[in-house]
């Protein structure tokens, strides 16, 4: 009996040990030689697994603080890839001047990449500086032709002009009298005039510590117009959660805007918020139906 009761139990152990390798997945390591050939570049296999590749931004001078500053300090391109049970995961940094952050985000959407943040990492940099993280999941030869051809359309700004310009293309809006009915009707909102300058806000709610914020706290998505009614510049703000920034950011690009940074503004608050600031010029209602534009791709993930 107790033997019989051995055999069961060991059968039962083997049965059970099989079907738990039958339905988790073994790692399988990935293949940095097909990463490299996709991205253009070499890529190395690191001790823990994760593949890498880079591109050190040599082609532009920089100064830091008037000192002559090194790639090697900081002027990196970088990204990385790592398996995950939903397929591989990418993350990475680009280096980017202010003329190439247009065709570096729009490269990277095209490449089936997300855009996760846009900031600076230095002061008093000159020419001015920026980077743009990445992310993506998928097939990881895909995902490294992303970023091939997000970095090759940066290349293609300064093969165009090697030194990055110091103003966007389009010509400069003059100071003059905007009609705020044209914006009050396409958002459905009343804006508000100060010193010429057509404000319109667009509140929500979070939590922090327990406590309810909304708008006038800052959270909330703006947008300000000054100039002509046939030509005027908009900047501003828009909040998002983490699910709306994708699409957000999408709709901007589409709709002509100019992305100028996105990051977060807090810590701890629920949901988390993320914020992109923004800017573009044209006819005030070019500008205000690429803002609605933004705020329909908002709503419809909402």
């Amino acid at each position: 009996m107790k033997r019989q009761y051995f055999q069961l139990t060991a059968f039962s152990v083997f049965a059970v040990l099989g079907f738990v390798l039958a339905v988790v997945p073994t790692s399988v390591a990935l293949d940095s030689d097909a990463i490299g050939k996709a991205a253009g570049t070499a890529a190395t296999t690191q001790p823990d697994g994760v593949v890498r590749i880079g591109w050190s931004r040599s082609d532009v001078d920089v100064r830091v603080d008037g000192m002559p500053f090194k790639p090697q300090a900081g002027l990196g391109s970088w990204a990385a890839f790592k398996e995950s049970p939903k397929g591989t995961m990418v993350m990475g940094d680009t280096v980017v001047f202010q003329d190439e952050v247009d065709a570096a985000m729009d490269a990277a959407f095209a490449g089936g990449l997300e855009v996760t943040a846009l900031h600076n990492h230095f002061f008093y940099d000159d020419p001015k500086v920026y980077f743009m993280h990445i992310g993506g999941q998928g097939d990881p030869v895909k995902l490294a032709a992303g970023v091939k051809r997000m970095w090759d359309a940066v290349k293609a700004v300064r093969s165009a002009s090697p030194e990055p310009v110091n103003r966007f293309p389009g010509r400069i809006p003059t100071a003059g009298t905007i009609d705020a009915s044209v914006i009050d009707k396409i958002l459905g909102t009343k804006g508000k005039v100060n010193n010429g300058v057509v404000k319109v806000s667009f509140p929500r709610e979070g939590s922090m510590n327990g406590v309810t914020i909304g708008g006038t706290m800052g959270l909330s998505s703006w947008a300000a117009f000054q100039g002509k009614d046939d030509l005027a510049s908009m900047d501003g703000d828009f909040i998002m959660t983490g699910a709306e920034v994708q699409p957000v950011l999408r709709a901007m690009r589409k709709a002509g805007i100019h992305v100028v940074a996105l990051h977060n503004h807090m810590t701890d608050e629920e949901p988390s918020f993320y914020f992109t600031h923004f800017w573009a010029t044209g006819s005030v209602e070019k500008l205000t139906r690429g803002f609605k534009a933004v705020l329909d791709a908002q709503a419809a993930v909402r």
